[in-house]
């Protein structure tokens, strides 16, 4: 029975007399001393764990620098407790962006990803995992890849943490990420992931979600005191409009907390500047959004819920529930379309949204700019809406009436601070809406408010039950 045993147990192991199905980095020169380039020997450990077939390639306790990591089919990258990827600010430590061929509807940061920290285009079953962090200290925060820049050429600019194009099967698990760059966490054009009790404190996007079909995030926290916490979007990155369709995102928690102060513990609430936090459907939104399920949800110091719709895709289906705001930064909820129309020209569709419902709403402490926002278009209103069983209280203070001749968002983008200014209702303002439901709603003031709480603007088919301010 011993000899059955042992050669058993020998047949597990390639000619080093390593396990194929576990690779240690430092087995293929990695030092994790924080000052020598380490990616080049996590790269060939993920090259030779992907040769046998795949398994798990792992980063024991160590600061291990880098540049590209390139993630391969039926690999694991496992970042252990103890272990962190810094990303290095040398430029020519990263891949050099891929090439693109045609119009940029999108900005750099949804169109290249080879130029990332973490990368991986059209691989399947790859997971990266481990209760380890990756320092994105390194990265530029900058969207610097636009037209006419870079464009395949010798040198990467290091802007993401994690860029997964067009992958099937994906785990993100456990992982830290602090300082990610332009994106802690971007996916485009992927199909059956999951992104788990993943915590990110980052200086820009949290999690972008882009062009993507079954996807769950859960049990993640995303501070974004600069930017978006966790977003869908929908681009022309895949060079057609492609929809973003079954996500579920349950369990998250969304903050605007200064820089680190997440990670930290002291979480020290940022100074505002348009956006912060929260949870949004948009802008980029050429193929649209359906079959979207939103719950469980905690905002705190964020921006609220954004569902915005502006570049000629559908937005319908889509179910929020059971989300909790304190110190709610701009709106609560906000719901718009538009016709900023950003895609090929020859493209004549209008955008639209329908068949939305949000229920289970309590903020607190939510900004005096703009109540909960439902503008449509037009000859062209939001359909069939929905809110139940809400509970806000705002600011107010208001003490003079903004002009009531509230600017249509027509190709603006879809940001209330920036170019829609001070809504004239405090509670509840909507227009170009057919089928709107409003249900078991209190509307309470911190201070009073000379506007009116609500008003509605060409709204057809509106039912209001005990709504009460």
């Amino acid at each position: 029975m011993k000899k059955y045993l042992a050669f058993a147990l020998l047949c597990l192991l390639p000619f080093g007399g390593q396990a194929v199905s576990a690779y240690n980095v430092r087995d293929y020169g990695a030092t994790g001393d924080g000052r020598t380039l380490d990616s080049p020997a996590i790269n060939r450990a993920i090259e030779e764990c992907a040769s046998h077939g795949g398994g798990t390639v792992t980063l024991t306790a160590g600061r291990y620098l880098s540049g590209s990591i390139r993630m391969k089919s039926n690999v694991c990258l496992n970042i252990e407790a103890g272990a962190t990827i810094v990303a290095t600010s040398e430029r020519t430590a990263y891949d050099p962006s891929e090439p693109f061929e045609g119009p940029e509807y999108q900005d750099g940061g949804h169109t290249y990803f080879h130029n990332s920290l973490i990368w991986a285009d059209g691989e399947q079953n790859i997971s990266i995992i481990g209760r380890g962090t990756i320092d994105g200290s390194g990265l530029t925060k900058h969207d610097t890849e636009t037209a006419g820049q870079v464009h395949g050429g010798s040198i990467g600019t290091g802007d993401k943490s994690i860029a997964l194009k067009l992958c099937r099967n994906i785990l993100i698990r456990d992982v830290t990420i602090t300082r990610g760059g332009h994106f802690a966490i971007i996916i485009t054009g992927c199909e059956l992931g999951t992104i788990d009790n993943v915590t990110i404190d980052t200086n820009r996007d949290g999690i972008d979600i882009d062009c993507c079909k079954m996807i769950t995030v859960t049990n993640t926290k995303v501070n974004t005191p600069s930017d978006d916490g966790i977003v869908l979007k929908s681009s022309y990155a895949l060079k057609r409009p492609v929809s973003c369709e079954h996500i579920l995102i349950n369990n998250c928690t969304v903050t605007g907390f200064k820089v680190g102060t997440l990670l930290d513990g002291t979480c020290v609430p940022e100074k505002v500047n348009w956006v912060c936090g929260r949870i949004k459907l948009g802008t980029e939104s050429n193929g649209g959004y359906r079959n979207i399920a939103i719950t469980n949800c905690s905002f705190l110091y964020s921006s609220g819920l954004a569902l915005e719709e502006v570049d000629q895709g559908m937005m319908e289906n889509i179910v929020v529930s059971n989300l909790t705001m304190n110190h709610v930064h701009h709106y609560p909820i906000y719901i718009t379309t538009g016709c900023r129309n950003r895609g090929p020209k020859e493209n004549t569709a209008i955008s639209s949204a329908q068949d939305i419902q949000i229920m289970n709403v309590t903020a607190n402490d939510c900004d005096s700019l703009s109540g909960i926002q439902i503008t449509g278009m037009p000859g062209h209103p939001i359909k069939n809406v929905r809110l139940s069983n809400i509970q806000l209280r705002y600011r107010g203070g208001m003490k003079q009436q903004p002009p009531r001749d509230y600017p249509e968002l027509g190709t603006k983008y879809p940001e209330i601070a920036k170019f829609l200014g001070t809504c004239p209702a405090y509670g509840i303002f909507a227009r170009h809406v057919d089928g709107l439901q409003l249900r078991d709603i209190t509307i309470q003031l911190m201070a009073p408010d000379v506007r009116p709480c609500i008003i509605t603007d060409d709204v057809k088919n509106l039912k209001m039950e005990n709504v009460i301010w």
